[in-house]
């Protein structure tokens, strides 16, 4: 299977939704992602695709960013594909403030996850950071959720605090994290380590045969 970043679009939302019903209590109204995706210069909002093949171009879809995750994922597993009619399996999404980074959510689909997509958009995410002069990041996630701490920690990011009862489902805490200046010579080369390394599992996973769960594969209902 393989995995492709694009930007988010409106048609994206309904699909978008059915993920976010699946991972999070607390959703966003249709009307909140329409007002986000309407504001890029200060919002942006991706989403991760799943394609048994890589399909041919579009030349009239935008790329996510002309730069290295861009430059890198055709020369690994081709040019960026036609992807209309492929599932979408992920989406994230970040706010600019001054000059910070504010990752706002992440979520990838139950039945994708353990695939590294999720670091995948975190990469598409940094580009979109990048791209609108954010010179930091930062996010919240939840104290119990070490999964994604590890992640974060793995992209620099660095708790600095929490947020009592930040989350209205159940009262849980948040911990906040902030990366250094991500503009650095230093960020920028430990980001490209980072990429080859998640390229080189991304492209074990295009070459693997897809799991059977229940009888079904992924994408044949």
């Amino acid at each position: 299977m393989y995995y492709f970043i694009e930007r988010m679009t409106e048609e994206d939302i309904e699909q978008v939704q059915a993920i976010e019903r699946a991972s999070f209590s607390t959703l966003w109204s249709a009307n909140t992602y329409r007002h986000e995706l309407r504001s890029p210069s200060t919002s942006r909002y991706i989403v991760a695709r799943a394609s048994p093949i890589p399909p041919p171009p579009r030349a009239e879809r935008q790329p996510v960013r002309r730069g290295l995750l861009a430059s890198l994922l055709p020369a690994l597993f081709g040019q960026q594909p036609s992807l209309r009619d492929v599932p979408i399996v992920g989406y994230g999404g970040v706010w600019l403030s001054v000059d910070e980074g504010h990752i706002t959510t992440i979520a990838v689909a139950p039945e994708y996850r353990g695939r590294g997509i999720g670091e995948l958009l975190l990469n598409g995410l940094i580009d979109q950071a990048l791209d609108l002069h954010a010179d930091v990041l930062t996010l919240e996630v939840r104290v119990s959720n070490v999964v994604a701490q590890q992640l974060y920690l793995k992209y620099g990011f660095r708790p600095a605090g929490t947020r009592p009862r930040y989350y209205t489902d159940n009262g849980e805490d948040a911990l906040i994290m902030w990366t250094d200046p991500i503009r650095t010579p230093a960020y920028q080369e430990k980001l490209r380590h980072l990429r080859e390394r998640l390229f080189a599992r991304l492209r074990e996973e295009a070459e693997a045969p897809e799991p059977v769960r229940n009888g079904v594969r992924p994408g044949m209902q």
